[in-house]
This record gives C-alpha cells, structure tokens and sequence, in this order.
C-alpha cells in the first residue's frame, strides 16, 4: 500500500516516455495552468470565507437559527440539526464543526447524530463549489446552477431525516 503512489507516478512517466512525450515539459506546463487556476480563483474563496465568517460573528446565523428551528420541530425535524443544514451549503468546514459538536453532545448513534451523519453525505457545499469551479471557468450566469443546488440540499436534507426516521431509528 505505501508503494501505489510512487508505483503510479513512476508509471505515467514510463508511458508518457513511451509515447515519446516531454514528460517534464509537461509537467512544468501543468503546474503553470494550475496556479493560474489558483490564481484565478484566489479572490472569489477569499470572498466567500469572509462572508461565512461574517455571517457567523455579526449573529446573523444564530438569528436564522432561531428563525427556522420552531418551524423545523413543528414538521418533525429535531432542531439541532438547523445550524448544520443552514452552514452546510456554504461552508464544508464549518458544518464539519458544528456535526463532531453534535456527535459530543448527543452521540454518533444517536437519532441527532445520524441525521447529520447522511446529511454531510448527502449535501453539498453548493455555494463553495458554485463559487470555485464556475469562477474558474469564468461563467457569470450561476442563477439556475445555484437555484438547483438550493433545492438538491434542502431536499438532501429532508430525506436525511426521513431515512434516519424510516431505517436507521
């Protein structure tokens, strides 16, 4: 096991020798394509770690919070898991966070814990990957991308609890 990345780069520049390709040419021509990517993209992840860090501190989140939690547990959705569902699409880190928060205060195995479990498996972080991928392919229109993903994770995180509910409770 230890040897399978060497074993797999070693063989790209055997075939890349074989099919008679400047291996290292190529590889120098990469790293200048990826740190223009990095380059392009610097600016909009700078943006967007920001605005979560500005939503969290100004006590926004909190408010949305404690907005949406009485609606969640009237549908039968335990409140706990609303922070996790509203950071989740914007911030994978963040949402990691507040989930091993709730695996220490609740329990992995608990009915809390396994609703965040398939729900960090079943969402997105649609706002990072709309904002990274789309600004470095210079697309401008994300709207209907953006729209989709909104949906995808809320639905995501529907069924995270009506399957934790249905087999796993």
């Amino acid at each position: 096991m230890d040897l399978i990345v060497p074993l797999t780069v070693t063989a790209f520049v055997l075939f890349g020798l074989v099919k008679k390709v400047r291996v290292f040419d190529a590889f120098l021509c990469g790293a200048r394509e990826g740190l223009n990517t990095v380059y392009t993209i610097a600016p909009t992840l700078v943006g967007l770690i920001t605005a979560v860090f500005m939503l969290r501190t100004s006590g926004a989140f909190d408010f949305l919070t404690e907005l949406i939690s009485p609606v969640a547990e009237f549908l039968g959705f335990p409140p706990e898991i609303v922070p996790v569902a509203l950071l989740r699409p914007v911030s994978g880190g963040g949402s990691t966070a507040l989930l091993v928060g709730i695996f220490e205060d609740f329990g992995p195995d608990s009915f809390v814990g396994r609703i965040v479990s398939v729900m960090a498996g079943a969402t997105e972080t649609t706002f990072y990957a709309v904002a990274v991928y789309f600004s470095s392919a210079g697309i401008k229109k994300i709207r209907h991308t953006l729209i989709a993903g909104l949906v995808a994770d809320f639905t995501a995180v529907v069924f995270s609890v009506l399957t934790v509910r249905l087999f796993l409770n």
